[in-house]
């Protein structure tokens, strides 16, 4: 079944109305949600239903999105005063480092094998790859630990033998220096 072009215009039937509704504040969050994180950019996006329900998304704080707008609005450039208060900077931080933290903490779950439901074939492509990448390098450091221990028990293997050549010289040295010692203590005559 093909797409086609729908005439822009009320949906008259109730139901059609609403699944309509459902379907595009879905995609309308999404692209809010994309273009926050792929722009940085912050979006504050308030949606009310025909029966007054309120759906919202903000990137980062709704209240400091509309203060900036109300700011805009009455034609100040924003780019010369607009500086918001410590509050709002920190508040804001902190909302962007939060929302860091859980992007991050999915991410090390899925390469964990964790949360794996919903994820797109082109996504667990993506993250085969990643968990492949990372077991090489592993695999890589655990090889050269090998041969670093390796290296240090050579070295030590040398030096013990080494240290038993030494022993085996002092010790036939003593050997042959009690023998003389017993041939010059022997009595001449019997």
């Amino acid at each position: 079944m093909t797409r086609r072009k729908i005439e822009i215009k009320k949906i008259e039937n109730v139901a059609a109305r609403q699944v309509a509704f459902s379907k595009r504040r879905k995609g309308l969050f999404k692209k809010a949600v994309e273009l926050s994180t792929l722009c940085d950019a912050e979006i504050a996006l308030c949606v009310f239903s025909a029966s007054g329900k309120l759906f919202d998304y903000c990137s980062t704080s709704m209240r400091q999105v509309i203060e900036r707008r109300n700011l805009h609005s009455s034609n100040v450039d924003l780019a010369k005063t607009y500086q918001p208060s410590l509050e709002l900077q920190v508040e804001g931080e902190y909302f962007k480092l939060n929302k860091e933290l859980r992007e991050k903490t999915r991410e090390l779950r899925q390469l964990n094998g964790e949360e794996l439901q919903g994820l797109t074939l082109r996504e667990l492509k993506k993250l085969e790859g990643l968990i492949s990448t990372c077991l090489h390098r592993v695999s890589k450091a655990k090889a050269e630990a090998f041969e670093q221990e390796i290296s240090i028990l050579k070295k030590k293997v040398d030096v013990l033998v080494d240290e038993n050549q030494r022993l085996e010289q002092v010790q036939r040295l003593a050997h042959e220096q009690d023998q003389s010692s017993a041939i010059t203590t022997m009595p001449l005559f019997p």
